[in-house]
C-alpha cells in the first residue's frame, strides 16, 4: 500500500501508534526549538509547536502527501515541564508529580488539503513516591527525554493512580483525534 501521510516525527512511540491504527506513513522528522515563549500557555505552547513542525515539513519536502506533526507537553500547575536534561531535572519533576494531578496536552497539525489541528487534555494523578522509587526509576533510563520525566507506557505507567482522557495522547499521539483528522482528509481507516 502507498504511503497515506508524512509523520514529521522521529518518536518511537508516535510510530507505534500510527502502526497500531494501521495508518501507511514516512518519517521525516524537523527539528524546532521548543523554547515556550514569554507568556505562552500552555495550550497555545502544543498547539504552536504542532503547527510550526507541520508547516517546516511541507516546506521542507514540498509535497502534496498530508503531514502529520504532534506536540506533548505535561503541565503541572500551569506550568510547562520539559524533558529532563539530566537525572537532576528528572528527579526534581518526579518529586513533584508525586501525589499530584497533572495535565498531558497532546497537540496534532495535520497539513494536506487544508491544514486542521486538534488537541487532547488528559489528567493524570500520580500516586505518593518515595524518594527510592525514584531514583530506582531514573536509573531505569526511561525518564531521560520524556515530558514530565515518565513514559506512562513503560515502567511510570506503576506510579498512575488514575487517569482521565486520553492514553494515547499521554504517550504523545491521541488516536481518536488524530482519526478525526486524518478523516477530513480523506484518509479512511477501515476500507
Amino acid at each position: 500500500m502507498s504511503v497515506q501521510i508524512i509523520l514529521a516525527s522521529s518518536s518511537p512511540r508516535r510510530k507505534e501508534l500510527l502502526d497500531q491504527i494501521r495508518v501507511k506513513f514516512k518519517i521525516y522528522p524537523v527539528d524546532l526549538d521548543e523554547a515556550p515563549l514569554a507568556n505562552e500557555t500552555p495550550l497555545n505552547y502544543v498547539q504552536r509547536l504542532a503547527a510550526e513542525k507541520s508547516a517546516a515539513c511541507v516546506a521542507q519536502l514540498a509535497t502534496d502527501t498530508p503531514v502529520l506533526a504532534a506536540d506533548t507537553a505535561v503541565i503541572l500547575g500551569g506550568v510547562i515541564m520539559g524533558k529532563p536534561k539530566n537525572e537532576t531535572e528528572a528527579l526534581a519533576m518526579l518529586t513533584q508529580l508525586s501525589g499530584k494531578t497533572h495535565q498531558v496536552y497532546s497537540a496534532i497539525s495535520l497539513r494536506g488539503r487544508e491544514h486542521n489541528q486538534a488537541v487532547s487534555i488528559t489528567d493524570v494523578t500520580f500516586r505518593r513516591l518515595t524518594k527510592k522509587e525514584i531514583v530506582d526509576y531514573l536509573h531505569s533510563g526511561e525518564p531521560l527525554g520524556k515530558a514530565g520525566s515518565y513514559a506512562i507506557q513503560g515502567m511510570g505507567s506503576i506510579f498512575v493512580e488514575s487517569i482521565k482522557g486520553s492514553f494515547s495522547g499521554v504517550v504523545g499521539l491521541p488516536l481518536f483525534e488524530t482519526a478525526q483528522l486524518l478523516a477530513k482528509q480523506g484518509i479512511k481507516l477501515f476500507k
